[in-house]
């Protein structure tokens, strides 16, 4: 069992604990066999698991090459162990010259900035995810998806299952479903081991829905409660249910909801008021529809998560009054139309 600071103060302590790997996951180090290629690792989670994957390899005593990839050099990765490859995969004979290696995590992928410009995210989230899954047919493939492949649900249904039928709202979620069909493709044509990792909303202390609704309590600006509910899981606990969902990787493909509970906004909103000694203001009603998943399949698999959601909630009240910086990008949560 993990034992978390009562506070996290800077970015150092931050990025310690969202990369610190579980005992669980250094055993699995331990059984794995092959390196590890991260795909699209310069995003907002990508540090985090590539650091992790490295610590959690180091500790179980095992020679194993952890590579982030990602367009620009990383050269906070090396720092940390992690060999750095720059690399455009949307040049497909670049990829074909990247390591081949028996461990993919692929996690690059357009969503914010869709509508407009909904070309560019047809090929970021199908071109792509060809290059990779041609290139890499031998190799066991987790594939991050999202929770937005599913239809928008009420919340007493529970939240979406593994076995809810996809029916995805807007371009950007078709397009996600289209990145699963083209790995599904190489899974049931060429015996390619893949899991869609359907991932929704993983949060830290500068980014996600947490953040998001804490960001609007400190600044006076009214909660939006009209999506009144959505998943939330701590992005050290998403990272280390994904690296370990390489065991499940199987042809066919198949999925995992890697999320967390559902919480309640106006709740969430109101414990923030407390803390922070401010008003709350909100505006709509809760229509009782989102994108919502239920995560047992995962729990059952991995055991419960570490970081429960009044954790989160004190690190990232803490962090807001000692005046912790944000990165600015909120995650629309509230959409329901597809539109990011």
């Amino acid at each position: 069992m993990q034992s978390w600071p009562a506070t996290i103060d800077t970015t150092e302590q931050l990025d310690e604990v969202l990369s610190r790997p579980s005992a669980e996951l250094v055993a699995f180090m331990r059984r794995l066999d092959g390196d590890l290629l991260i795909l699209g690792a310069g995003g907002k989670m990508g540090p985090t698991l590539a650091r992790m994957a490295r610590r959690a390899a180091d500790e179980a005593g095992v020679r194993k090459d952890v590579i982030a990839v990602a367009r620009k050099p990383l050269p906070e990765m090396e720092a940390h162990g992690v060999r750095s490859i720059a690399c455009d995969l949307m040049d497909l004979d670049a990829v074909r010259r990247l390591p081949r290696v028996a461990n993919v995590i692929y996690m690059a992928g357009r969503k914010f900035g869709s509508t407009g410009a909904e070309h560019l995210t047809w090929a970021s989230n199908v071109i792509l995810p060809y290059h990779i899954a041609s290139t890499f047919t031998p190799s066991r493939v987790v594939m991050f998806s999202t929770g937005c492949v599913y239809p928008i649900l009420h919340v007493d249904s529970g939240g979406a299952t593994e076995a809810t039928p996809p029916e995805p709202v807007g371009e950007y979620a078709q397009s996600c479903l289209g990145r699963e069909r083209v790995f599904d493709y190489f899974s049931a044509t060429a015996g390619e081991k893949v899991v869609h990792i359907r991932l929704f909303y993983a949060v830290e202390l500068r980014y996600g829905v947490l953040v998001d609704v804490a960001s609007r309590v400190w600044h006076g600006e009214p909660v939006d409660v009209q999506t009144g509910h959505a998943n939330v899981i701590w992005q050290g606990d998403a990272a280390d249910q994904i690296l370990r969902s390489l065991a499940l990787a199987a042809s066919p493909a198949v999925p995992l909801n890697v999320t967390g509970p559902i919480v309640s906004i106006r709740r969430v909103a109101e414990e923030f008021g407390q803390r922070f000694n401010k008003p709350v203001r909100f505006v709509n009603t809760e229509n009782g529809r989102g994108y919502l998943g239920n995560a047992a399949q995962a729990i059952a698999t991995f055991g419960p998560l570490s970081v429960p959601v009044d954790q989160m909630v004190r690190w990232i009240a803490h962090w807001f009054t000692a005046g912790g910086n944000t990165l600015g990008k909120p995650t629309h949560f509230e959409a329901q139309d597809g539109r990011y």
